[in-house]
């Protein structure tokens, strides 16, 4: 297993030796590094040489093979994300990094599967954050001017040689449950009324009457993908309910299967060797804390510990990787 935690000072030797690095970790940390080619995002929670583990002390480093000869950053907002797809190298992949709860996100996660190009190169990041004791907004941080940014999407356009193919993986152990069919109104990261069985109903009330254990998630069919939507938080005040993830209207959703065994059904659906294939890979913070995961791993998977994973738009509670692969 190579290493990928690294001390504040290494990181600080390569991006001066011209390495170009995708970086993650707390934001005093990426403060303090000088500019060069290298992309980041705030997170202290990941998946290590040794399992899962929280750090505000070290910076976990993804860097670009040698043998890849161009590899462009850009900084996109609300405004252009639209294009990462259409901009993205005709043979290669993108990695892109997005604050949680910014404007950017909202509009990244409410209409990806909308952009042009979509899903037709290979785009795979995650949703920044932070320890929620901290009181600090997540950032993203753009290595060329070492500049934080509350919004915005910071990307590394990678061209890969001829001989050398990239390709995105997602695990995901949830499955529609036999449950009541539940749709939406209207697209958002909250809700307050919702269709059981085609009868409105406020959605809160609902998960509250039929004790609906929020661990588990909504789950729907989008583009024949199995889309996990992750509660965030329910607010019986305003009789509202919050997600991880936007849900989108008209789709048809059901509360996902129970899970007895969180951490061996992962364990069960890694493929043989992906771990040590992996250039990239992402985990979500629920599966951090469901599955148990400090001091443990899913197979050889190294990655940050995300708010939201990206394989090609917005997801939850999924394990996502990229391998390079020769042609």
């Amino acid at each position: 297993m190579k290493q990928v935690l690294f001390e504040k000072e290494d990181v600080i030797k390569m991006i001066s030796a011209g390495k170009r690095l995708i970086l993650a970790g707390d934001e005093k940390n990426l403060l303090d590094l000088p500019a060069g080619q290298w992309i980041g995002g705030t997170i202290p929670f990941f998946m290590g040489e040794n399992g899962g583990i929280y750090t505000t002390e070290k910076i976990f480093v993804t860097e670009i093979p040698d043998y890849v000869k161009n590899a462009t950053i850009k900084v996109y907002n609300e405004n252009n994300v639209s294009q990462v797809y259409n901009e993205a190298p005709h043979h290669g992949f993108s990695i892109i990094i997005i604050p949680a709860w910014s404007a950017t996100h909202q509009t990244f996660a409410l209409n990806a599967p909308d952009f042009p190009g979509f899903a037709n190169r290979p785009l795979i990041g995650w949703i920044a954050g932070t320890a929620i004791e901290n009181g600090q907004k997540p950032k993203i941080f753009d290595g060329t001017r070492s500049l934080p940014l509350e919004n915005g999407a910071v990307v590394m356009h990678v061209d890969l040689p001829a001989n050398k193919t990239a390709e995105i993986d997602i695990i995901n152990i949830f499955e529609q449950g036999k449950g009541d069919t539940i749709t939406f109104p209207e697209n958002g990261f909250s809700v307050t009324t919702a269709c059981i069985n085609g009868q409105p109903q406020n959605f809160a009330e609902y998960l509250h009457e039929k004790s609906i254990d929020t661990r588990l998630l909504l789950i729907t069919d989008l583009y024949g993908a199995k889309i996990n939507i992750s509660f965030k938080n329910i607010d019986f005040e305003k009789k509202q309910v919050n997600f991880y993830a936007p849900v989108f209207a008209g789709y048809r959703y059901k509360i996902a299967s129970p899970v007895e065994d969180y951490f061996g059904s992962f364990l069960n659906l890694v493929p043989q060797d992906s771990g040590e294939r992996a250039f990239f890979a992402c985990n979500c913070i629920l599966n951090f804390l469901y599955a148990g995961l400090e001091g443990r791993k899913f197979g050889n998977f190294t990655g940050p510990i995300t708010f939201g994973e990206i394989a090609y738009q917005l997801l939850n509670q999924t394990l996502v990787y990229l391998t390079i692969e020769d042609v």
